[in-house]
């Protein structure tokens, strides 16, 4: 029996294509409405999908509706614990511009989250040398050098270093609640974690209480070298946007000899899911004359930074088996291009015909989001004398 494959989808707005407001059935004036995250959440749930990355970050949306200025948009921090109570089986991960952002506010955020949701929460860290973004905090500057990039990605290495520490550094029974005595608290079991990096000087504890999956799982998305080393020593998932398969091998490898090299105590590297951009139509013509059309409503071509699909819910299923069959891979992280049409197809034909194959799920059968994926709840590093090991 074939094994199911795990699968995903990115929330952006109305959709990866900047053209996707002016789609059928958009309704961009909902875009900042807990409703119509609600409703897009609902649909992702009921197509049974792993999890949902929550896309954000400190830059204008392009393609305000009714003009051709951009608009901005909801963190998504927030948004994911708005939304977590109206859901009850599909696991939540928001975005954190780690740049631009301290690891102690993050992992109470996270850690809330994952209360929120009991134990379906995650959080995507991202990088950014954009200017504009730096602007506007005006602490940074960012030169055209690519040693920035290095500089970045050692920033989140321990940025996710930080984020483990913290969650660990309450004991799971460090809370004692004893009326008698008056403790309520096991001060013994409250560590300080004393980090000092490159970036960071955190000494901890964490305020919040170990969160219900021990840790949220920390994700990274793989855009250059350095980045695959930052998922290889720091995450849980990585996503990944190879050209083809022989790239997603070179992928992989690196992951692993990151993972190998950093000793982790995990005994396996992080889950890699490939990214993938898709426009789906009835037929490949219906799909191309679509895109042509977000194309132009875009004002020029867009060109995602990840695999392209445009075509039928069967080719989109041939296309993720065929993915989802290389070594190391294990699963798919779809870019629906516009949210209105592309998440109700994924859902309701391509989920199905992926059952059909027995390549996944009929239901969940798991309470947690590590549950989800196959991952075990870590043990804590405290309590286990493993608190030097990232």
């Amino acid at each position: 029996m074939a094994e199911h494959v795990h699968l995903a989808v990115t929330l952006d707005g109305s959709g990866a294509h900047p053209g996707s407001w002016r789609a059928p059935g958009a309704e961009a004036h909902q875009l900042t409405t807990a409703a119509h995250w609600q409703r897009l959440i609902a649909e992702a749930e009921a197509g049974l999908l792993d999890f949902v990355t929550l896309a954000d970050s400190f830059a204008l949306h392009r393609g305000h509706p009714g003009t051709d200025r951009a608009s901005g948009g909801l963190d998504s921090v927030l948004l994911a614990s708005r939304l977590a109570p109206t859901t009850r089986s599909i696991g939540l991960l928001p975005t954190a511009t780690v740049t631009h952002t301290e690891p102690f506010h993050v992992s109470k955020a996270i850690a809330t989250l994952d209360y929120v949701s009991n134990g379906r929460a995650g959080v995507v860290l991202r990088t950014t040398a954009d200017p504009d973004e730096a602007a506007l905090f005006g602490r940074r500057r960012f030169p055209d050098d690519p040693a920035v990039l290095a500089d970045l990605a050692s920033e989140a290495l321990d940025f996710a270093t930080v984020l483990g520490l913290l969650w660990d550094s309450w004991e799971d029974d460090a809370e004692i609640r004893d009326v008698a005595t008056g403790r309520f608290i096991d001060r013994d079991k409250l560590h300080y974690i004393d980090f000092a990096g490159d970036h960071f000087s955190v000494r901890g504890p964490a305020i919040t209480p170990r969160p219900p999956q021990g840790r949220p799982l920390i994700a990274a998305t793989g855009g250059h070298p350095t980045d695959l080393r930052v998922i290889g020593r720091g995450a849980d998932l990585g996503f990944i946007s190879p050209r083809d398969v022989d790239d997603a091998v070179r992928a992989v490898d690196a992951v692993s000899t990151a993972h190998s090299d950093a000793g982790r105590e995990i005994a396996d590297p992080a889950l890699l899911f490939v990214d993938l951009f898709v426009v789906l139509a009835t037929t490949v013509s219906e799909a191309e004359d679509r895109r042509a059309q977000l194309d132009e409503w875009a004002g020029e071509p867009f060109t995602p930074d990840t695999a392209v699909v445009v075509g039928t819910p069967t080719g989109l299923a041939d296309e993720i088996e065929r993915w989802a069959g290389v070594e190391g891979i294990s699963g798919i992280r779809l870019h629906p291009a516009a949210l209105s049409e592309d998440l109700h197809a994924i859902t309701r034909e391509v989920v199905p015909e992926l059952q059909h194959r027995n390549r996944f799920r009929d239901r969940y059968t798991e309470l947690t989001l590590r549950g989800h994926l196959g991952l075990p709840r870590p043990a804590n590093r405290f309590a286990t004398g493993k608190a030097g090991v990232a």
